[in-house]
């Protein structure tokens, strides 16, 4: 018998087959646990955010904790859900919620790296709820939209989370994450006040990236906004993934094409 098997072969099946609806977002009820999974997440960030406030506090640990028993509980059932471990293991989230498990099961040792736990809001983004949710409200033109600015939200909570525990966190306080914000927005967006640098040559690479990466994302959300919309949906003949919503013809080849409208 396998690590995750538990009683009879249907009962395996029936369990596997839930998990992958509630995965996939894929009717009502795993829609709305699939959000609850999402707010979740969202606690998380907004928990490292309030970490120096915590810290000092009797039910930080406590807090910590129960998240980190929520994540290994999500870990095992994507496990169960997912076709192999070893497909499994390869997933980029289970890494992500390894690395964001560590960080809450040793808080003091880690908590320096607690800002990789935004990786969390990135995984939403590529989860099937937001699509779900944008069709639901009749706004699934807006997908592409959405997940640039998620992904530029993320990048810039990474660079500050990382900016504040490598050069403000003696500050007292919010004061440090506030700088270290407030020095990203800064960096990220060219504005170059001059009244935060960052020391030594680390400094300077971490200025390096974070002005690299960020114009990209930020070209690339503006790209979002302004093109036309289109749908992903792959031509049998040549492959080709993105088409303009109303397209009867591949433009690659000129196959003909079937695209769903997704009710609209």
């Amino acid at each position: 018998m396998g690590i995750f098997d538990v009683g009879d072969g249907t009962h395996r099946k029936d369990l596997k087959q839930g998990l992958r609806r509630i995965e996939r977002a894929d009717g009502r009820q795993a829609f709305l646990l699939q959000a609850a999974f999402a707010l979740v997440d969202i606690a998380i960030l907004a928990f490292f955010i309030l970490g120096p406030y915590l810290r000092s506090g009797p039910s930080y640990l406590i807090i910590d904790y129960a998240i980190a028993v929520w994540i290994a509980v999500e870990m095992i059932a994507r496990a169960i859900a997912a076709p192999s471990i070893r497909q499994w293991i390869l997933r980029p989230m289970t890494w992500i919620d390894v690395v964001v498990l560590a960080t809450l099961a040793f808080p003091d040792l880690l908590f320096n790296f607690a800002f990789l736990r935004v990786l969390r809001l990135w995984a939403i983004g590529r989860s099937p709820l937001i699509k779900e949710a944008l069709s639901r409200a009749g706004y699934v033109h807006l997908l592409d939209v959405v997940r640039a600015i998620i992904n530029f939200v993320v990048f810039l909570f990474l660079i500050t989370g990382f900016v504040y525990t490598s050069f403000f966190y003696d500050k007292v306080g919010g004061e440090g994450f506030v700088d270290a914000l407030y020095f990203t927005v800064a960096t990220v967006t060219t504005t170059g006040f001059g009244d935060i640098t960052l020391p030594g040559t680390v400094g300077k690479l971490t200025s390096v990236v974070t002005m690299i990466v960020g114009i990209s994302l930020f070209v690339r959300l503006a790209q979002a906004v302004v093109r036309p919309h289109k749908v992903t949906y792959a031509c049998h003949r040549c492959g080709l993934l993105r088409h303009d919503a109303d397209a009867v013809h591949c433009k690659a080849c000129g196959e003909i094409l079937n695209i769903p409208d997704e009710g609209s």
